[in-house]
């Protein structure tokens, strides 16, 4: 399996360099155009999960503990941790937003019965996967409610209604924009929540904070450290990774407003790192300095990754009823909404038995990269290679998410 996601990395990379350089100019614009702050707003909810929020303070020690984990020692905790999230990471997301806002129309290699078939079952797995993260997670930032170790049933109660909000949510696009809007602005205040309880409780957090950002110069400084897996546990976020890869940017691909390709990898790397790298920072102070989050914090961290739990959710089901036609016009609303609510509650449930694993999700997905750029090079070269930069208007109007 190393072998195997090393390969993903190298070719994923190596496509990114080629797009630039060959199509850095031309200008990208999606089925439903957005203005950029709400595609930037729909992709960083849509691309993350409740990991964003439930991994890092769990982390934190094991990247500190070079004994057992030597290979982490290049750099501190919080620049190994941005490392697992940010930046470079992105360039997933970016590659398959161009491909599909850009390549994709010309190839149609995601309309191939089979490849479509794949594709939603990938789709459908990560949803659940997400849900799984949430349910598994909920002990440890709310140990108040059980033993903290053991899932209760008040955890499922949870993961169930975000579950179902989602399937509401998804049912039209109008409630998909609010939420991811919604979301981010609750992530941002977040933020700002911790770091004032940061300051009021030591002498030096809001300054100590402000330092621990220059730390992650340490991810900069040795970048290329993570470009292939360094350990298992990297190799798990890896998958994961390619797991999300080939549905959000098909899901976000839709939403890009004329975007040029540099500017839309600036968006997709460097916009979305600087919350998260704020974020971490923020959390890296509570780690070191020992701060409790237990009470207030726990709770508005949960309510936070509950809401980009049903961000993930809402988009990535929109995307696979969509593709398999399973819309709320064929189906109708309640028997849209009860049929992926019963679908999702299944599958994490799978997870939650380790029946399956995001691993396998992974490798599939890099499959689909390296079958759809075969298929490139053996049928559809000549109008991929013709593709050149060509100047659009957008006109905003045009174009509502109400659907």
């Amino acid at each position: 399996m190393t072998a195997w996601l090393s390969a993903g990395l190298i070719f994923t990379f190596i496509a990114v360099a080629f797009i630039l350089i060959r199509w850095g100019n031309v200008q990208c614009v999606g089925t439903t155009p957005v203005r950029t702050l709400t595609f930037i707003a729909i992709l960083f909810t849509s691309g993350l999960d409740v990991g964003l929020i439930m991994f890092p303070l769990t982390e934190f020690a094991g990247y500190a503990d070079l004994a057992t984990s030597p290979e982490y020692s290049f750099a501190n905790p919080l620049a190994i941790e941005f490392g697992f999230w940010g930046f470079l990471i992105w360039a997933f997301y970016f590659l398959t937003c161009f491909y599909f806002c850009v390549i994709e129309p010309k190839v149609k290699f995601f309309e191939i019965p089979l490849v479509k078939l794949i594709n939603n079952i990938v789709i459908i797995g990560t949803c659940a996967f997400t849900a799984y993260l949430l349910l598994s997670n909920l002990p440890w930032y709310l140990p108040e409610v059980g033993d903290g170790e053991t899932v209760v049933a008040s955890f499922y109660l949870i993961v169930l209604l975000a579950i179902a909000v989602a399937a509401y949510s998804s049912s039209s696009l109008k409630y998909v924009r609010f939420i991811s809007l919604a979301t981010s602005a609750l992530f941002l205040g977040l933020i700002a929540v911790m770091w004032a309880g940061a300051a009021m409780s030591t002498d030096d957090g809001a300054v100590g904070i402000i330092k621990n950002v220059a730390l992650l110069g340490d991810y900069f400084g040795n970048i290329h450290q993570f470009v292939l897996p360094m350990n298992d546990y990297h190799e798990f976020y890896l998958f994961w990774w390619f797991s999300w890869s080939i549905m959000i940017g098909q899901f976000t691909s839709r939403f890009v407003g004329g975007l040029t390709t540099w500017q839309l990898l600036a968006a997709m790397l460097i916009v979305p790192s600087i919350p998260l790298g704020i974020w971490f920072s923020v959390l890296y102070y509570y780690h070191a300095n020992g701060l409790e989050t237990a009470g207030f914090y726990n709770l508005a961290m949960v309510f936070v990754g509950v809401t980009f739990v049903i961000n993930s959710l809402d988009s990535l089901i929109r995307l696979y009823t969509d593709n398999l036609n399973l819309t709320v016009a064929r189906l109708g609303k309640w028997k849209y909404i009860l049929g992926n609510i019963v679908a999702m509650s299944v599958l994490t449930l799978l997870f939650k038995l380790n029946f399956l694993q995001i691993q396998w999700v992974g490798a599939l997905v890099i499959g689909l990269f390296f079958s759809c750029f075969g298929y490139i090079l053996l049928t559809k070269l000549k109008p991929v290679m013709a593709i050149k930069a060509e100047d659009k208007e957008v006109d905003f109007r045009k174009f509502e998410l109400s659907n």
